[in-house]
């Protein structure tokens, strides 16, 4: 907002009037100003011939049979990035369905009716850091997205959403922390109460372990979710699955965790890919105990996707014997769906890529429809 303000100043604007712009754009989604209270015609024809608004392109969506809706989206250059709509119930209604399940009452199948929407937004055209699972890190690391580029994927769902957008994850392609000022202004646009005002504790940005960045993150004193990416507990395991460990290793990025810890006082959320026969062994979940020590974690369990084949999900046998001995140090796990596998919406399978379940045209909501 502060940027819009003092962009919006030398065209004679004053704050109250670059608030109503900055809400027309990013939270109405358009960049018509006709009848915009308080804008002049001076101003609003200096401010139309001054600012160019780019677009990205919508080159297809692709919706799986669990409700995920994936978009590949083409930007100017003609590179390609990918978004993925989640659809989620009502928090409550999930609360009671669960509460239904553990006493016999509902099937672990009942689908509760979607009631809103996290986007899994992109920071990167491809992913420098080739860790070993991931179909994005095959691309190599293309470029970064720029602030736009980010905000225009949630513009463009948003648009077609005939729910609201609660949540934003910035889990799809690309490491975000290689892409550090321009997520922290996007994350920022999307937590303005004159924005699309989503909850800064409902934006989540996941790295995997860019450590000057944790620590500028930490000394910023951002309020946005922080979930580290882990793989393995030990080096070589992790080096294996993710070669960001050779540049900043183990111990560096604990510290910059506990240091992150100490700052926000809230639990650490650990992402880590469930590889089978790889790093689910009961001495592994010890060695996860030993290098968290002191440390109050959560554990989310994310079951590796692997079109090349050369990883394969967990038994439930191997999970659950990792998950007791984590369980035994008072250490919660929660096993996080990954869907829309059949159109390469799932973790670790964006790679701009046409594929699988239904193409879809989703229509503009009316106006007593939208939010």
């Amino acid at each position: 907002m502060a940027e819009t303000v003092a962009t919006l100043a030398p065209l004679g604007a004053v704050e109250s009037v670059a608030r109503r712009v900055f809400a027309r754009v990013h939270r109405e989604g358009r960049t018509d100003f006709e009848n915009l209270s308080g804008l002049t015609a001076p101003t609003r024809k200096a401010l139309e011939a001054s600012v160019v608004w780019p677009e990205l392109k919508v080159l297809e969506r692709r919706q799986s049979d669990d409700g995920f809706v994936k978009y590949l989206f083409e930007l100017p250059d003609g590179r390609t990035v990918e978004t993925v709509r989640i659809p989620l119930p009502d928090a409550e209604d999930a609360r009671d369905l669960k509460a239904q399940r553990k006493r016999g009452e509902a099937s672990g199948l009942m689908a509760l009716p979607t009631a809103k929407y996290t986007l899994c937004v992109s920071s990167q055209v491809g992913c420098a850091l080739a860790c070993d699972f991931c179909a994005t890190g095959r691309l190599g690391g293309i470029r970064s997205l720029q602030t736009w580029e980010i905000l225009a994927q949630h513009r463009l769902v948003a648009n077609e959403a005939e729910k609201p957008i609660r949540g934003i994850v910035f889990m799809g392609m690309g490491e975000p922390f290689l892409n550090y000022d321009n997520v922290i202004r996007a994350a920022q646009v999307f937590c303005d109460p004159a924005g699309p005002a989503i909850g800064a504790k409902a934006i989540t940005i996941s790295t995997a372990g860019v450590v000057p960045m944790i620590r500028r993150f930490t000394e910023e004193k951002h309020k946005f979710h922080l979930v580290f990416s882990l793989g393995a507990p030990t080096h070589d395991l992790r080096a294996q699955l993710m070669p960001i460990e050779n540049r900043w290793a183990l111990p560096e990025l604990m510290d910059a965790i506990r240091a992150y810890a100490d700052s926000s006082a809230t639990r650490v959320t650990l992402a880590y890919v469930a590889v089978g026969g790889v790093n689910l062994s009961p001495d592994t979940a010890k060695a996860l105990v030993e290098l968290t020590q002191g440390l109050k974690i959560k554990v989310n369990l994310i079951d590796v996707t692997d079109d090349e084949g050369k990883y394969h999900p967990p038994s439930e046998e191997e999970l659950g014997a990792f998950r007791e001995v984590l369980s035994a140090h008072k250490i919660p796990t929660v096993r996080r769906y990954s869907g829309g596998k059949e159109i390469g919406a799932a973790c670790g399978t964006l790679a701009a890529t046409s594929k699988g379940g239904q193409l879809v045209e989703l229509r503009v909501p009316t106006n007593e429809e939208t939010y």
